[in-house]
């Protein structure tokens, strides 16, 4: 397992107290320099107290080949610092510039048919090329020589956005560089071909220099599972050792400055195993976009206590996020009045304790010039910046009264989230491409909400098992020493909640025997010997299953075909005899020593959990008294380790206003209605209320 680095923080400016962080990406070489003055005007007027540089400056601040022009750089750092506005300062290595790429365009990545990625965008390069490394880390040791002594530079911002572009590549410096991780993984050829089942079609290897990347093998053909799982293994992997050669040359010339690079933690974002990253960074970063429509909060907050189980809650930076549209969907929906402000402090109750955007002041040219910004194309005189302006009040309202540094409490429910599960649930060779591990564990949140409880989620090799309860939700892989952890947390008196589509396989994706979930069968009191998947794709099939309950299934159920003596069958499905599902178990609970083990073993979502889960909170013996209007509020506690700062917010998860009742002073109210009483409050639709008790 890795060394964690020692959590640090951004400090304040000399002169200052410590505040929480406020501001976004700045771009000051998209525009004259006579609008600098103007932006530190209005910076003042929202409250902002730091800005990203440099992020994608490679091209200005080393205009050609080994020739650095820190001028204009230096001249915006000092007017920011006198200013009393911090700088989070980027490595600039993120976008190569055309010189480069032109002399070298070996650096290029190419695709899985072999396709170079030409420059035009961003993330053109490939995390394995020697060339590239070179050239980059040549620019971030000038970078931190140049600003080591800066007393306006806070932090290193290392990258950026890891593998958002360059996720996978197939070059020949890509295939060396998987043949010699797969040697440092597996030892001997023969391991390999153990792992990857290469005895199927004919796959076996003699030796390391006959492993190549998955490159295209024809429409419609089957990749070898393992060698994709451990493909994307090794890309998160040579990522993150090219990330960790940025950072350590950085740290090098300035260890006293925190590193960080801004994750993509949402719903979806699986593109790297950040919980693996998150050891590697001094404090966790993430970017995070809004999901438009009814998931719109849920997904922030589901996605922002995720970030809080990769940090371990300690304090984390949301370094990017926006204040109404982006230009990257189809269709790019703005946000509505109130939303601004409440999504920023939603992840500010969810652990952040740095709220930024991308960006400052939208662009007027450019692939981004469409995406919304603190400063918009309508200038100071809009609704957008009165939002970004009255949040920066309310942060520093929170700064005052003792925020900064509390942290998100426990909840007595952890919902698992495993990165790698997900990579084995993509492959296309599994009994349905309508389940995967990403979509349950949002699925639990929401539903736990639904009944007044904000769940934490917790990574895989998080502290999951310390929790009264938790979640494995479609967890496919459960390694030998995950099935013991599981049987260990139960066993100790845990209560645990297991699904459909988890302890499949082993690491290796290598079929757990003797019947689904092989290795924890005992722990569930369940044996299921088929799948049965629904679907509509041919007249006929079965398309959901009708559970005794009343909730109903669709996509995926397991055939139960025995369960243990003392387990309790809570809910079986009503089907035509011909299916064979009629009467089988759907939701069993089992006793297994001093804990027990709710199985669900067919896909419910959010409706059919919300149904569901109040028996088997009842059968598992959970408490799950709450307050009035649970279900209608996600309320969250922040707490101070002096038990005197503790903060409480509300916010409002539906379409109709929702009164609540507090105990304490008001700290901020938006779209929130106080009554006279002082103990009372109705808050409307994308409101909130914040009270320190």
């Amino acid at each position: 397992m890795n060394t964690r680095r020692t959590h640090r923080w951004p400090q304040p400016l000399d002169g200052q107290a410590q505040r929480l962080w406020y501001g976004g990406d700045y771009n000051p070489d998209q525009w004259p320099e006579e609008v600098w003055d103007d932006d530190i005007r209005l910076m003042h007027k929202a409250k902002v107290n730091l800005v990203s540089l440099g992020i994608f400056s490679w091209a200005k601040i080393e205009p050609s080949d080994g020739v650095f022009d820190f001028g204009w750089l230096d001249r915006i750092v000092d007017k920011l610092g006198r200013a009393g506005i911090a700088v989070d300062m980027a490595s600039a290595s993120a976008s190569p510039p055309m010189w480069l790429t032109q002399a070298h365009p070996e650096v290029l990545w190419r695709d899985e048919r072999g396709d170079v990625c030409w420059p035009g965008a961003r993330q053109h390069w490939r995390a394995t090329s020697p060339v590239f490394r070179e050239y980059a880390l040549r620019l971030c040791r000038a970078m931190a020589e140049h600003f080591k002594g800066n007393p306006y530079v806070v932090s290193w911002h290392v990258g950026n956005e890891y593998g958002c572009h360059n996720r996978f590549d197939y070059s020949d410096d890509a295939m060396r560089a998987f043949q010699k991780w797969c040697e440092a993984r597996y030892g001997t050829i023969e391991a390999v071909n153990d792992a990857w089942g290469t005895a199927f079609w004919s796959q076996r290897m003699n030796d390391f220099s006959e492993i190549i990347p998955p490159r295209f093998i024809g429409e419609g053909n089957f990749m070898n599972p393992g060698k994709l799982l451990d493909f994307k293994r090794f890309s998160s992997d040579a990522l993150k050792d090219f990330f960790i050669a940025e950072r350590d040359a950085l740290a090098q010339i300035t260890p006293d400055k925190p590193l960080t690079t801004n994750f993509m933690v949402s719903s979806g974002g699986t593109t790297l195993d950040y919980d693996d990253w998150s050891d590697e960074v001094d404090f966790v970063s993430n970017d995070h976009y809004f999901t438009p429509g009814e998931q719109h909060f849920d997904e922030l907050a589901y996605s922002a206590s995720l970030v809080d189980g990769l940090a371990r809650k300690k304090p984390w930076f949301l370094m990017e996020n926006s204040t109404g549209a982006v230009n990257w969907r189809p269709i790019n929906y703005r946000k509505e009045p109130g939303q601004t402000v409440r999504d920023a402090l939603a992840h500010v109750a969810m652990g952040a304790d740095a709220v930024c955007y991308f960006q400052w002041r939208q662009s007027r040219a450019g692939a981004e010039k469409f995406h919304s910004a603190m400063v918009p194309h309508a200038g100071e005189n809009s609704r957008i910046f009165r939002d970004v302006c009255e949040l920066g009040e309310d942060l520093q309202r929170l700064s005052d009264a003792g925020l900064e540094g509390t942290e998100l409490k426990k909840s007595p429910i952890a919902v698992v989230f495993d990165y790698q599960s997900e990579w084995a649930t993509e492959h296309s060779a599994n009994p349905t491409q309508k389940v995967r591990h990403v979509t349950e564990p949002l699925d639990w949140f929401r539903a736990f909400a639904d009944l007044g409880i904000t769940a934490d989620m917790v990574p895989m090799r998080g502290d999951w098992d310390t929790y009264e309860a938790a979640v494995l939700p479609c967890v496919y892989l459960l390694s030998q020493a995950d099935s013991q952890r599981v049987h260990d947390y139960v066993s100790n008196g845990g209560k645990l909640f297991v699904t459909y589509y988890t302890g499949i396989s082993d690491e290796r994706d290598h079929v757990w025997l003797g019947g689904y979930p092989g290795s924890i069968q005992d722990v569930v009191g369940v044996r299921s010997e088929e799948f049965a998947p629904m679907g509509d794709d041919f007249p006929g099939t079965l398309d959901h299953l009708d559970l005794s309950n009343g909730a109903v299934a669709h996509d995926m159920a397991d055939w139960i075909t025995s369960t243990s003596p003392q387990a309790s069958v809570l809910a079986t499905y009503q089907a035509d005899r011909r299916t064979g599902m009629n009467g089988v178990p759907a939701i069993v609970v089992n006793p297994f020593g001093s804990g027990k083990c709710a199985y669900i073993g067919c896909k419910l979502g959010r409706e059919g959990l919300r149904l569901s889960l109040p028996d088997v909170l009842g059968e598992m013996g959970i408490d799950r008294s709450c307050e009035p209007n649970a279900g209608k509020v996600l309320r969250i506690e922040r707490d101070g380790e002096d038990g005197r700062s503790r903060f409480v917010f509300y916010f409002n998860r539906g379409d109709d206003d929702v009164k609540v009742r507090f105990d304490g002073n008001v700290m901020v109210s938006s779209l929130a209605q106080v009554e006279e009483a002082g103990d009372a409050a109705s808050i409307s639709p994308n409101g909130l209320l914040i009270v320190k008790g």
